[in-house]
């Protein structure tokens, strides 16, 4: 089985937007108390935050992070998560059916963002609250002081404004499960007037409008033009969320999830321009797929747990090989649509639907999907090539034809490095991959090649084998081999690689 690559530094689909590799920790489960905050565990600093999760976090280099929600954000009041700790209220979470003691706030949040090096990204209740809500909390996060809402920020031991830009304006609002619900002309215009109250405080916020929580929604794309013709001219990003699941077992439809992504996203982009014809504006609006990610392992133990506690077992999927393989082709699709999709969020960062899992009182660690992130968000940081490819294919009844192969390339001007994303969507046949580089002038030299492989796609990472599933560095035959710069490899059935290039080219001609 083969596939053919030609790349040419010439030909460039865009620059990757590092908030492309943000990610999301909502009051969910263990995401919060037992993840990131954890008074008492022997590795706990003095605020509370775990450091062994921190610098898990901070490997990943994750530039963006959202909170505090999710479903969450619909049923909260941003009030009761700030002030002194031991005189915040107790609330119960709606969405989650949990006790919610609000012991992480927005001041810890920001604290915990500080010490692991990224940014907030927070959205605002549009469920059961709205314009006057939003006003203030932006006031009270962001203006410097003067104003009694700031100065309150102040009395509460934060002397220097938050600064936090960028503003989600709700959570999932086509939803019927949401609290707050709304149809798309109800929620369009109450989004257009807490957008435009807003942009009145400070017109540089970046503000995210909430598109349809999956491609599957009923009212998806309709939607999206409804909400987009009342907000267009006050908000700077239209939202996507999408989860992908193997309930059947199907390893190559599940391996396909990536085209249904691709689907989506351009789905998406049509509409966006539709609107932006309809209104003959020069505005263009960009994506923020602030929810992506593999969900379906925990749906049965969830129904198991209690209500009504703090931090429960939810949504703690333990991830195997066969998701990671998909993860690393859903952050292919996400780079490949780089000109358009400029935010994305992994959901979650810590224990629910996360890369990185804890034991509460015990021990992090990486899960399998922790090993594609990782390297997207290190090596892919750069102008994605507009690629000439072939690939043998399959037929998938959900997504019809799909190829084996699944490659994204990265350039890097700058230092003339180039990186080779590659999945392998095949469970039995190795891949010969032939690549032309002679775009690329006329010495090139290949550095290393990192294989993410295992022979049972269930594999999985535990606490007691928290490397099973670990990257390799490949030499010898696992390299290609060259003739002039017309380049041949071979990867593995099953597996997700990157390919380092190294190349004299640093400019274009």
């Amino acid at each position: 089985m083969e596939c053919s690559i030609i790349a040419n530094k010439n030909f460039s689909k865009g620059t990757v937007d590092p908030r492309l590799f943000s990610s999301f920790v909502e009051q969910l489960g263990r995401a919060v108390y037992g993840g990131v905050y954890e008074p008492g565990h022997p590795l706990a600093d003095s605020d509370g935050f775990r450091t062994d999760v921190m610098d898990l976090v901070k490997a990943l280099s994750v530039p963006l992070v959202r909170f505090p929600g999710g479903n969450y954000v619909s049923n909260h009041t941003w009030e009761d998560s700030v002030g002194p700790v031991d005189e915040r209220p107790v609330r119960l979470d709606l969405a989650w059916s949990t006790l919610d003691p609000n012991l992480f706030g927005i001041k810890e949040f920001i604290s915990w963002t500080k010490k692991v090096g990224t940014e907030p990204m927070m959205a605002v209740n549009l469920g059961t609250r709205g314009i006057e809500a939003a006003r203030n909390l932006v006031e009270y996060c962001n203006f410097p002081k003067g104003s009694t809402l700031s100065d309150l920020r102040r009395s509460h031991g934060s002397q220097d404004p938050y600064d936090i830009k960028m503003w989600c304006l709700g959570n999932e609002m086509d939803g019927p499960w949401q609290v707050g619900h709304k149809s798309a002309g109800e929620y369009g215009s109450l989004a257009a007037e807490v957008g435009k109250a807003l942009k009145l405080f400070d017109p540089t916020l970046e503000l995210v409008v909430c598109g349809s929580s999956n491609a599957e929604m009923p009212t998806f794309p309709q939607w999206e033009e409804t909400v987009l013709e009342q907000s267009y001219e006050v908000v700077d990003y239209l939202s996507l969320h999408c989860y992908y699941r193997n309930d059947e077992n199907d390893f190559l439809t599940f391996l396909a999830s990536s085209v249904g992504m691709d689907a989506f996203i351009e789905g998406v982009v049509h509409v966006c321009d539709c609107v932006k014809a309809k209104k003959r504006s020069k505005k263009t609006i960009y994506l923020s797929f602030d929810e992506w990610n593999v969900w379906f392992h925990s749906k049965g133990k969830d129904r198991q747990q209690p209500k009504w506690i703090i931090g429960p077992q939810l949504l703690e999927d333990i991830y195997t090989f066969e998701d990671a393989l998909v993860v690393g082709t859903l952050l292919n699709s996400l780079m490949r649509h780089c000109d358009r999709v400029k935010v994305a969020c992994l959901a979650q960062l810590v224990n629910t639907i996360a890369p990185i899992m804890t034991e509460t009182g015990g021990p992090a660690w990486r899960q399998t999907i922790y090993w594609p992130f990782y390297y997207a968000s290190k090596y892919g940081r750069g102008e994605i090539l507009d690629l000439r490819f072939s690939s043998n294919s399959y037929e998938c009844k959900q997504y019809g034809t799909v190829p084996y192969a699944d490659p994204l390339m990265v350039y890097h001007p700058e230092n003339g490095e180039l990186d080779l994303f590659l999945v392998n969507r095949s469970p039995l046949e190795t891949l010969t991959v032939n690549l032309d580089l002679s775009g690329f002038g006329e010495h090139v030299e290949v550095l290393e090649h990192i294989v993410l492989n295992h022979d049972n796609l269930k594999a999985v990472n535990d606490k007691e084998h928290p490397d099973e599933v670990y990257p390799q560095v490949l030499e010898g035959e696992s390299l290609f081999s060259t003739d002039g710069n017309l380049w041949k490899g071979k990867v593995l059935p099953a597996s997700w690689n990157l390919f380092r290039f190294t190349t004299t080219c640093l400019n274009r001609e």
